[in-house]
């Protein structure tokens, strides 16, 4: 398991590349954040994990089959996994963070298309959301405005 790589693996490369091709500019493997995301994007608030189907065990996917062979051993160590996983994401969420989660059988290049413009389209909608603040002037009529225009006889006292 040594020789297995955790970062910059094919799912992955392809996400930074359409991400970045599209515009957004991100950071990758952020230290202090919980579970190090794959890819952050600060201004978006958002953290992105490219999950491999087989070592975070996605369920109902046809690339995820348990090893025959020391099946203990996989089973509890997928479920730390599968475990760990969650913490994480609840951690970020109580950050403030929004978490999505690309699956690698979904950059299988038949569904490739479909799953990266769907990420583009959430980015969109995270970033839109979180930018719609209602502002409303205040009423002219109303008193109390921070440059409120002082009467005749007080400008000319100053003076």
């Amino acid at each position: 398991m040594a020789a297995i790589k955790g970062r910059d693996t094919r799912p992955e490369w392809i996400v930074r590349r359409f991400l970045f091709s599209r515009g957004f500019r991100y950071r990758l493997c952020h230290p202090r954040l919980p579970g190090h995301p794959d890819i952050v994007m600060r201004k978006y608030r958002t953290c992105i994990f490219v999950n491999g189907c087989f070592w975070h065990g996605h369920v109902g996917c046809p690339y995820f089959r348990m090893p025959k062979t020391n099946v203990d051993f996989w089973h509890a160590k997928i479920e730390r996994n599968r475990l760990r996983d969650k913490t994480d994401q609840i951690a970020l969420a109580n950050m403030g963070w929004h978490c999505i989660t690309v699956w690698e059988c979904e950059l299988r290049p038949a569904r490739r298309t479909n799953t990266l413009t769907a990420l583009e389209y959430t980015l969109n909608t995270i970033f839109l959301s979180d930018r719609s603040k209602e502002y409303t002037l205040p009423d002219l009529n109303e008193k109390g405005m921070a440059a409120e225009e002082r009467p005749d006889e007080q400008i000319s006292e100053n003076l």
